[in-house]
């Protein structure tokens, strides 16, 4: 059994909350700017006292409503200032915080209020609330005790109700909130069933945060650290972020709109990104079809592959003198426009949720930002394991944080310990008792190895593990990263669980596919572009690339390209963008059963 744990340099939270980073701020830097805010075309900064006042104004309006200690609140809003200002206005009143995904469909924001007991809501828009207040109502249920619309005016509403509310009163519900308190239910996403409350507490936000802002050194500190959240506020390693910027006075803005976000990262100009592998893939994706549009594909090309070989350069010692030389010209042609499209100032992203690959890893630490890849759970508070500034092994998720010990079990599972694990299932004891092992070790269900250098490396789900009929053990992951990696592929799905050999279903990115159709003939509908030989051999390329990483056994041998994509609409996606592997099987059954018949 390998163990590898990094000894920890910050004493764990005897006492306080979330909300004392908002106090120190306020004390120690008050007119240091601690967020902007969109208005128009201008981002307008807020500093650390005006953030303080904002909060302890919903705070109030929140106790005047009824709002108590330990009370669950649902929080259905796109990524925007006031979800992190409710966010801090809970915690103030001791409030736990149920955030709900804007994506939920109705059958899951009913399940995520009635599991939680949520007794008010914070939404975004009037149609949320009007979803909210249905489902909420839907048989015999209990009627939440408020709605409150950010569109139409919630923060004005409460802090109007909350004026008489004594600051006595209000800093005493603070001031009762301890470590161990409850700051959050965060559902997962529901991969393997129904959706379960994740009990994370202040200590636990605390720790993670504490450590990602000592161990992130280069991001959260320097001339005027900044970044633009723009993955969902409900998704845990976001909700970590924001904490972690608050804490570092890192100035934080948001953007909510998938449409403007270009335009809001080259106005915002963030030094550092939050991300999930789509996004990367997305602005790779973009710049290689202007270039193709350009006519600059082969350009392009090779810019792509001198970035890959000085990162991987970098490893192994110096690049030599003309691999320099390539590089310095194609810093002119293409990096420097990768890097304007991020906002010319980011250096540093952090990518989470599932695999970036090794080949794009490369690539962007080429351009010029280090793509910083991480591990946890939402049953962690996010990360566990990240790659530091000064310690990346590309192709591995990173060393343990301070303070966690990782380690491989007998099976292959790998387990974790440390203060930022989860207390447990909400209103299910079997599964808390099921996600530990003996010694307080977190199962994770995930498979991995750690390095001699503490490096840790996932290589699939243990109950995702493919044994074909012959009885060979495939991690689908390795196969799926790999043909992913090609610009025309959105998604990949590797199937085999019994049948002779490793197969692949494999959807198209619209934009891309669209760009190689108007190169090669013209637009087309996505259904026939599916069937098209030409672009079936580029997939085939990928696919005997993702190839190279395994064995002859484990290959995937036949692939089909869908003429549809997946998405979170469909089902086939959850809000963080992993697959749902039950829901595709059952939706492509039909499929996968032809192709193996033929």
């Amino acid at each position: 059994m390998r163990e590898f744990g990094s000894p920890p340099t910050l004493a764990p939270p005897r006492s306080g909350s979330l909300t004392d980073d908002l106090l120190a701020n306020a004390a120690e830097a008050p007119d240091a700017i601690a967020l902007s805010r969109r208005e128009g075309p201008r981002w307008v900064g807020m500093t650390c006292r005006a953030f303080l006042e904002d909060v302890r104004s919903v705070a109030r309006g929140l106790l005047a409503a009824g709002v108590g200690s330990g009370d669950r609140v649902a929080l259905l809003c796109a990524t925007r200032y006031e979800w992190t200002l409710v966010d801090y206005a809970l915690w103030y009143v001791g409030a736990v915080t149920v955030p709900v995904y804007e994506s939920a469909s109705p059958e899951q924001v009913s399940w995520v209020l009635r599991d939680s007991g949520a007794r008010a809501a914070v939404v975004g828009t009037p149609a949320q609330r009007s979803l909210v207040e249905r489902v909420a109502a839907e048989d015999g249920g209990r009627p939440l005790l408020a709605t409150w619309v950010v569109e139409t005016g919630a923060v004005e509403e409460l802090a109007a109700a909350g004026r008489l509310v004594n600051d006595a009163v209000l800093e005493a519900r603070r001031a009762a909130v301890t470590p161990d308190s409850l700051a959050t239910l965060v559902y997962t996403s529901g991969t393997m069933g129904r959706p379960r409350g994740c009990m994370l507490t202040h200590g636990g936000f605390m720790v993670e945060a504490g450590a990602a802002v000592e161990e992130l050194d280069a991001l959260f500190s320097g001339e005027d650290p900044s970044t633009l959240l723009f993955l969902p506020l409900a998704h845990v390693l976001a909700r970590v972020v924001q904490v972690g910027a608050v804490k570092a006075r890192v100035r934080l803005g948001h953007s909510s709109e998938a449409r403007s976000l270009m335009s809001d990262l080259e106005s915002f100009r963030p030094t550092f990104l939050l991300g999930v592998p789509r996004v990367f893939e997305k602005v790779f994706n973009t710049a290689s079809q202007r270039a193709t549009a350009d006519g600059r594909a082969r350009a392009f090309d090779r810019s792509v592959r001198t970035a890959i070989a000085v990162s991987r350069a970098r490893d192994d010692g110096r690049p030599g003198p003309l691999l320099r030389l390539r590089h310095r010209l194609a810093e002119r042609l293409v990096y420097a426009r990768v890097r304007e499209s991020l906002g010319g100032r980011c250096r540093y992203a952090v990518s989470g949720g599932a695999p970036l690959g090794e080949r794009l890893g490369h690539f962007y630490r080429g351009v010029g930002i280090t793509v910083l890849e991480g591990y946890g759970l939402t049953e962690t508070t996010a990360a566990v394991t990240l790659n530091r500034p000064d310690a990346v092994k590309i192709g591995t998720v990173g060393r343990p944080l301070q303070g966690v010990t990782v380690r491989v079990a007998d099976d292959g599972e790998l387990q974790v310990r440390g203060g930022q694990v989860f207390r447990g299932y909400w209103n299910d004891e079997k599964a808390t008792a099921d996600a530990f092992a003996p010694g307080g070790w977190l199962r994770t269900g995930d498979v991995g190895e750690i390095d001699d250098e503490g490096f840790v490396r996932v290589t699939g789900r243990k109950k995702e593990i493919i044994v074909t009929a012959g009885g060979k053990n495939v991690s689908p992951v390795v196969l799926e990263d790999g043909v992913r990696a090609h610009p025309l592929v959105s998604q990949c799905m590797v199937v085999g669980d019994g049948r002779p050999f490793v197969a692949a279903r494999v959807t198209l990115d619209g934009e891309a596919a669209d760009a190689w159709a108007r190169a090669h003939g013209g637009r087309r509908p996505l259904a026939e572009l599916a069937g098209d030989p030409a672009l079936r051999a580029e997939v085939q390329r990928a696919v005997d690339e993702a190839n190279r990483a395994v064995s002859q056994a484990e290959a995937v041998r036949q692939f089909l390209v869908l003429p549809v994509d997946w998405t979170e609409e469909g089902g086939q996606l959850t809000p963080s963008l992993k697959l749902r592997r039950t829901v595709v099987l059952h939706q492509f059954r039909g499929e996968i059963e032809a192709m193996y018949a033929r």
